[in-house]
């Protein structure tokens, strides 16, 4: 039997079995593990949290009866643990082949707002959505690839080689990424194809595939006037205030009247075919592109101009400030002139900008000449290129369009992402034959690192399904000799490991 043989509806019922019966309960005991990325508890290996995530996953996957399986728990002194599974060629699929499945079992932290029923270690089954941390970002990728698998065993349909490769430590920048790759390099092989569960979906009503992703650079940004908070009655008027002078410094970098950012050096050409999909993307999508998120009654976006806002979230830079020090709560805000503020940068780059250079700019345009000597600095974090991929193989379009048609009876939509992935950047160049698959059910509404985070169960479904069609579709092609696995680079290299997250 062969890719010409895969029967959609029997496909849809395994693997809508297999969700309802395992992956589901799966995720619920997921979704109550608190195991927060590395960057966000110091303390993981003590607090064991991501050794319980581990153990989950494991278990599950030693159940799974798929021949040939190995499985191995990857444990590099002093780095995250790393899930590797490796599945053999099936019913006359290619050993000299490879498709390589990534995901993150990793989390965000908590994130203040979630409704009163509803929070970031408890789980919530409602509307055909699960509530709670990490289920769609990306506690499923390794429940969904198995199962995708599976799905093509019990037709015994041929596939390729598979390697899995479920990370924890993606929400920090993947630091610990490349040491294992390069770690398993022989285990790994080539891969032409390879598939990442860890993206987004403009809406729940087709499959989407990202182009491409935005880079990172960013960190702590601190301006100190006074050692001590002092009498604001006594000192405002004389001693400059730490606020001003940071907001001063940031309109180096950002237009606060537009957001538009000012240095030229962060931005970048946007490739023509980009801008036809962000146009196509408008259209498809309308309002859905601003209105998926929480906006207060009278808010508006940043333009009228749909295909400029998709643009905006995806091939331009953008600055937000994610947190703050020194600053105490209203209720204990007394009427002192505070000695220093301090504040999260986080500045998203074009895909196809350096981002070292984009650090380096950063840089310089915050700390040179401080206004009123004030002591001035930037622990810059992050410094990360984001990805933009390469032209699509025929085979593919091809099979991640009939793969849409098959499960959601409408075309594949492709959209560039706003977000960072760094194991595709580094995969990129690393196997640079390779091609990708990067899809997702980050939705409208899903709010990933937000308040009421969900998992879309019913798009987790059919994107399972729809990565099950494409590898079956991958041993097709490769059988008539069009995929090649990308040739490897010897050293994936350090520089890698500051990758931005998601």
């Amino acid at each position: 039997m062969d890719a010409s043989r895969f029967n959609p509806t029997l496909v849809e019922r395994h693997v809508s079995a297999k969700w309802d019966d395992e992956i589901v309960p799966q995720l619920v005991e997921y979704i109550r593990i608190p195991n927060k990325s590395p960057m966000f508890d110091t303390d993981w290996v003590k607090n064991g949290f991501m050794d319980d995530a581990v153990k989950l996953m494991e278990g599950w996957a030693r159940r799974q009866d798929i021949p040939g399986m190995q499985l191995e728990v990857v444990r590099l002194e002093g780095r995250t643990p790393l899930i590797f599974i490796e599945i053999p060629a099936a019913h006359g699929g290619r050993d000299d082949d490879c498709v390589l499945l990534y995901g993150h079992l990793d989390k965000q932290p908590e994130m203040t707002g979630w409704d009163d029923d509803l929070g970031p270690w408890k789980p919530v089954l409602r509307d055909g959505k699960l509530y709670g941390r990490g289920g769609a970002d990306d506690g499923y990728a390794i429940y969904g690839s198995l199962t995708a698998i599976l799905a093509l065993h019990e037709q015994k349909i041929p596939h390729a080689r598979c390697v899995i490769l479920i990370e924890a430590c993606e929400e920090s920048g993947s630091y610990d990424l490349p040491a294992y790759v390069d770690h398993l390099a022989e285990r790994i092989g080539q891969p032409s194809l390879v598939v990442c569960l860890d993206s987004g979906c403009g809406n729940y009503d087709q499959l989407w595939c990202t182009t491409s992703l935005r880079g990172l650079a960013g960190g702590n940004f601190s301006v100190k006037v006074l050692d001590e908070g002092v009498h604001s009655g006594d000192a405002s008027g004389v001693v400059p205030s730490s606020f001003r002078l940071l907001r001063q410094l940031l309109s180096r970098i950002e237009d606060e009247d537009t957001g538009r950012i000012l240095l030229d050096g962060l931005h970048a050409e946007i490739p023509a075919d980009r801008l036809t999909q962000a146009k196509m993307c408008a259209e498809v999508l309308d309002t859905a592109v601003f209105d998926k998120f929480p906006f207060l009654p009278g808010m508006t976006p940043m333009n009228d101009d749909l295909t400029e806002l998709v643009l905006n979230r995806t091939w331009r830079p953008a600055l937000s400030v994610t947190g703050v020090d020194g600053m105490p709560p209203l209720a204990s805000a007394g009427n002192v002139l505070r000695p220093h503020t301090a504040v999260k940068l986080s500045l998203r780059l074009p895909p196809t900008l350096d981002g070292k250079r984009a650090g380096e700019l950063l840089q310089e345009a915050l700390l040179r000449d401080p206004p009123n000597g004030a002591e001035v600095t930037l622990d810059l974090e992050k410094a990360s290129t984001g990805w933009n991929a390469p032209a699509m193989a025929p085979w593919l379009e091809r099979a991640i369009d009939a793969a849409s048609q098959a499960f959601f009876k409408r075309p594949a939509m492709y959209m560039g992402e706003g977000g960072s992935i760094p194991f595709m950047g580094m995969l990129g160049e690393k196997f640079p034959g390779a091609q990708f698959m990067i899809t997702g059910v980050l939705g409208p509404h899903s709010n990933a690192h937000g308040p009421n985070e969900f998992l879309h169960i019913e798009m987790g479904k059919r994107v399972t399904a729809c990565v099950a069609r494409v590898i079956a579709e991958h041993q097709a092609a490769s059988a008539r000799g069009e995929t090649s696995g990308g040739a490897a680079v010897a050293d994936s290299g350090t520089r890698h490991g500051d990758h931005g997250c998601c």
